[in-house]
């Protein structure tokens, strides 16, 4: 079953986020307080929805409750950051992540409930770097601090060959959440299948394992 998460503020990063999300098939409500951003969302994501996210009584309507994550997008602003982590967390959503632009926002909205905070400026280094590390690294997500996701296109040595058969956990220590070929959407890995020579994986690994990844040729 897809998850259900909720990105508040369609921003330039939410609405890469947003973006992602639901190309990965996720089920995906978005929230803005500008309708045409969310009109053009509309058939970008599950449901998309305007609301001003400083009142409290609008963000409890948005069904927060029913969500398996909500990230908080709004890291210009304080004051709708803090309402929607905390109502957030009041309904009882298991994760809250929240867009910061400094360390002071990161420290007030950990304070209200924010289970993890997320500077996208200092992770765009940090993606830069692991990118550059190997060329087959297409993208890079940092989940917290011993976890990553990694997008990988498929080394030569592994196509034609199945996960079966490559025996993916065991070789390289990672997982293999999901897979995608001709730049269409993602779709759940087939053990049984092989790899094709434009498949991409998405893979989730400890970030010492990186190295395994990088190197595997």
């Amino acid at each position: 079953m897809a998850k259900s998460i909720a990105v508040l503020g369609l921003g330039k990063y939410g609405r890469s986020l947003a973006d992602s999300l639901y190309s990965m098939g996720m089920d995906t409500l978005v929230v803005d307080m500008d309708p045409e951003l969310v009109r053009a969302y509309s058939d970008r994501s599950t449901t998309a929805i305007t609301a001003d996210l400083r009142n409290e009584s609008e963000v409890k309507e948005l069904g927060l409750k029913n969500m398996d994550a909500v990230i908080v997008c709004i890291g210009s602003s304080l004051e709708p950051s803090i309402m929607s982590v905390n109502v957030a967390k009041e309904l009882g959503v298991p994760r809250v992540i929240a867009k910061v632009s400094s360390e002071r926002m990161a420290s007030i909205l950990l304070r209200v409930g924010a289970d993890n905070v997320i500077n996208p400026e200092e992770e765009m280094g940090i993606r830069s770097a692991r990118k550059l590390v190997s060329p087959s690294f297409l993208e890079y997500f940092e989940l917290d601090k011993e976890l990553c996701l990694v997008e990988v296109k498929v080394k030569e040595r592994w196509i034609g060959k199945s996960m079966k058969e490559l025996d993916f956990r065991k070789q390289y220590r990672a997982n293999v959440v999901s897979v995608r070929e001709d730049e269409v959407r993602w779709s759940f890995v087939d053990p049984d299948k092989p790899l094709r020579d434009n498949s991409v994986l998405l893979i989730m690994t400890d970030k010492k394992n990186l190295k395994n990844l990088s190197f595997s040729g």
